[in-house]
């Protein structure tokens, strides 16, 4: 009889699951069970969702290696193990190029998680978008050419025109949990906010398209936001460990308090000379951190009273190292712009 392997436990003193030290390691096998209120019992496990992606690359930078001695502050990091201990969704607010998005990208990179789900949220942005698409459409055309007597081949099962978004995978019965990025929410339309609150609270939704043919078809297979197949048992997805929930806004509106009390809610300070260097090193190397060290301390200057983001100093200390003052400073003032500035 196979034994399996204890649980490891926190060192004594140290309850952080993630440190934020950017070196991967498997502490998230030491997070504690759920409280009651949180404790989700969906199954059969699926698999787990495929290693990281480019998207991960892109924002934690390819030079990460060179950044690993920027820790986040004490209190960020209690934010954000308070979210993993309790099961909640973290609301990640602060000035655009802060660092909101990329925090999902370095725990999952960390805990060793996976892939990043990525759900951008534009004005037109609906709760079912994030959850599942079902292609009605494609399915009665498929039907409507194998009728037809053309030799096409029969459509398949309604499977095969249903996706789960990235919400829904993030929701699949896995024994770890998945990150989910909900990026910019504060660009949804005033409903979403309170769309959401159900599925975040009971961790499962369901697919009516299937539950109406349960009796006689209780399992189906659909695709993923992943592109991988998975079974979904009577029309309902319930999760078995709550996903890492990144939620980001940059401040432009307000959530009902019924979101806010089910969130923990972290606001990103604009960045200070040690973390943009670090920022530079990391997606760019010594080199040009160091060739960019007075842009980064004319960014810093002008940041004290104008609205600047972190990536328009990484593009203006790529883009001008290849170019000679008085040709180098004309191209940083015209890639670091003032977001503020009236129209």
């Amino acid at each position: 009889m196979a034994v399996s392997e204890p649980t490891p436990e926190p060192a004594a003193g140290e309850w952080l699951i993630y440190r934020g030290a950017g070196e991967p390691h498997d502490g998230i096998r030491a997070l504690p069970g759920p409280p009651p209120w949180r404790d989700f019992d969906g199954g059969p496990l699926v698999a787990p969702g495929p290693e990281a992606d480019s998207a991960t690359t892109r924002r934690l930078g390819a030079y990460r290696h060179l950044a690993e001695m920027h820790r986040p502050s004490a209190e960020e990091l209690e934010i954000i193990n308070a979210a993993l201990y309790l099961r909640r969704p973290l609301l990640v607010t602060g000035s655009p190029g802060t660092g909101k998005s990329t925090l999902a990208h370095a725990v999952a990179h960390e805990l060793g998680l996976g892939r990043v789900l990525h759900w951008p949220i534009v004005s037109r942005t609906a709760l079912g978008d994030g959850l599942y698409h079902y292609d009605a459409i494609a399915r009665l055309q498929d039907t409507q050419i194998a009728a037809g007597g053309s030799g096409a081949a029969a459509p398949g099962g309604i499977g095969s025109y249903l996706r789960l978004g990235p919400l829904g995978t993030a929701l699949l019965p896995t024994a770890r949990p998945r990150v989910l990025l909900i990026d910019e929410l504060d660009k949804s339309d005033i409903d979403l906010p309170n769309d959401l609150l159900n599925v975040l609270e009971e961790g499962e939704f369901t697919l009516p398209e299937l539950e109406r043919i349960a009796e006689r078809e209780p399992e189906v297979e659909v695709l993923t936001d992943d592109g991988a197949k998975v079974t979904v048992r009577d029309g309902r997805v319930r999760c078995h460990a709550f996903p890492f929930v990144v939620l980001t806004s940059n401040g432009e509106r307000d959530f009902p308090a019924p979101l806010l009390r089910r969130c923990i809610h972290l606001e990103m300070d604009k960045p200070d000379a040690e973390r943009l260097a670090t920022v530079v090193r990391a997606h760019l190397g010594d080199e040009l951190a160091r060739v960019g060290e007075d842009l980064i301390n004319r960014f810093l200057e002008r940041s004290r009273t104008e609205e600047l983001a972190t990536d328009q100093l990484l593009n203006a200390i790529y883009l001008t190292h290849h170019a000679e003052p008085p040709t180098r400073d004309r191209l940083a003032d015209m890639l670091i712009q003032r977001l503020d500035r009236p129209r």
